[in-house]
């Protein structure tokens, strides 16, 4: 069975440190969908360690890393990224494979997205300017260059009949002239790199492995509520980032897919522009971004944070079917009196517990159920019967309210600080 681990809100749960810890329970890890905007933060000995591409698996020694073809790579990317791993493990290439159906992100890529950004002015989506939205957009629209296609003698052929195709639309937009020429050698020397990466046919790959009887678990990147058809659109990523990405990322079929591991924090947090029900643009907003330290690990940005946001929380887990809830930042929360979260929406004045069609045009007015803190720090608790009663009466509700069971809580940055739920 593939089982699957995705984020639930609208990215930066935490879902590194959890991949990473449950990653010994499988033999494969394997990323299906997003790009290199993915920041995956990782802890290692002390260190702290940021993957963007590679799945999250890589630490573990007897575990294979599979990028699947639902991913979108950055070549230049991905070398920085191995360069960075490898003294940290070197038996990384052993343990790596790329999709061949994986799409590659061009120079001209992240060109496009800088002009498609600079020329929306104020209705800017925040995007990271990675190439990501534009090389979906190739694959979409069926003009796309593949990993696979890096290993054809006439790759520079298709690279140039692409990029001239870019070169037009970028004059389309006008405004200020970007220099994605001075990105193209570092772009070949990794490209170069790729052809000696281990290559494979992945939905064969996995279906051999499958078939052996091994454990996969399929990584996500982003957030539920980032997802192209069920996000807050337009402001969300260009791929699936729901259950059902899987099968479509990886090439496999819906009956394989086993347990969906759901992470949210314990309070909500968005970068970039978009809408935020229960942003909090004040002191608490202040608070929880300090305590949190809220800042984004791919672009360094300061994150939006507020309140948990329950009525979005159980439209993703309703979206994936999840089965196993991961609570994560939980003691970012422990010197709060009150804790608040948002039970319903009022949405152009009237009282609902969904999801409006498009978010950011409803005027969605958050209500609010009240608890109380623990105001106590619960970083050094090893279980759960350590945790204070006003934490557990504070799960409990949100465990009913989801209608999915708490599976783990997250108490800290450490490996370790990871309690399981009886």
């Amino acid at each position: 069975m593939i089982d699957v681990l995705l984020g639930l809100q609208w990215g930066d749960e935490g879902k590194g440190k959890i991949v990473d810890f449950l990653a010994s329970q499988y033999d494969i890890i394997a990323r299906f969908q997003g790009g290199p905007n993915a920041g995956h933060t990782l802890y290692l000995k002390g260190e702290k360690v940021v993957l963007h591409t590679i799945p999250s698996g890589v630490f573990q020694q007897n575990c294979l890393n599979l990028i699947g073809n639902g991913v979108v790579i950055d070549p230049v990317t991905l070398s920085k990224e191995i360069d960075k791993i490898l003294p940290l493990c070197p038996d990384l290439l052993r343990r790596l494979f790329v999709s061949q159906k994986a799409h590659l992100i061009l120079p001209t890529h992240r060109a496009l997205d800088a002009a498609s950004e600079q020329a929306k002015g104020a209705d800017k989506i925040g995007s990271t300017l990675k190439g990501i939205g534009p090389a979906y957009m190739d694959k979409t629209g069926r003009n796309g260059l593949r990993v696979g296609d890096i290993l054809s003698p006439n790759f520079k052929e298709k690279y140039n009949k692409l990029t001239q195709k870019h070169v037009q639309m970028l004059r389309q937009y006008g405004g200020t002239p970007i220099e994605w020429e001075q990105w193209e050698q570092p772009f070949f020397e990794a490209v170069e790199r790729m052809r000696f990466l281990q290559i494979v046919n992945a939905e064969y790959w996995l279906e051999g492995h499958l078939k052996n009887g091994k454990k996969i678990l399929a990584e996500g990147a982003q957030g539920s509520m980032l997802d192209i058809d069920f996000g807050t659109y337009p402001f969300v990523t260009s791929s699936n980032t729901i259950a059902a990405g899987v099968c479509s990322g990886l090439g496999v079929a819906p009956s394989r897919v086993g347990d969906v591991y759901g992470i949210t924090k314990a309070y909500c947090t968005r970068v970039g522009g978009g809408p935020f029900p229960t942003e909090l643009e004040d002191a608490t907003g202040e608070r929880l971004r300090a305590a949190g330290h809220e800042f984004g690990a791919t672009t360094g940005r300061p994150r939006r944070c507020g309140w948990i946001d329950l009525v979005a929380l159980r439209y993703a887990v309703m979206l994936s079917g999840v089965t196993k809830l991961i609570v994560t930042k939980t003691d970012v929360m422990d010197g709060f009196e009150t804790l608040q979260a948002a039970t319903e929406y009022k949405v152009n004045g009237v009282n609902t517990n969904e999801m409006p069609f498009d978010v950011c045009e409803a005027h969605i007015e958050p209500l609010y159920s009240s608890f109380k803190g623990w105001e106590t720090p619960i970083s050094e608790c090893k279980t759960f019967d350590e945790l204070p009663q006003a934490f557990k009466d504070y799960s409990k509700f949100i465990e009913t309210y989801l209608g999915t069971k708490i599976s783990h809580i997250s108490n800290g940055t450490g490996r370790d600080q990871l309690i399981v739920v009886p």
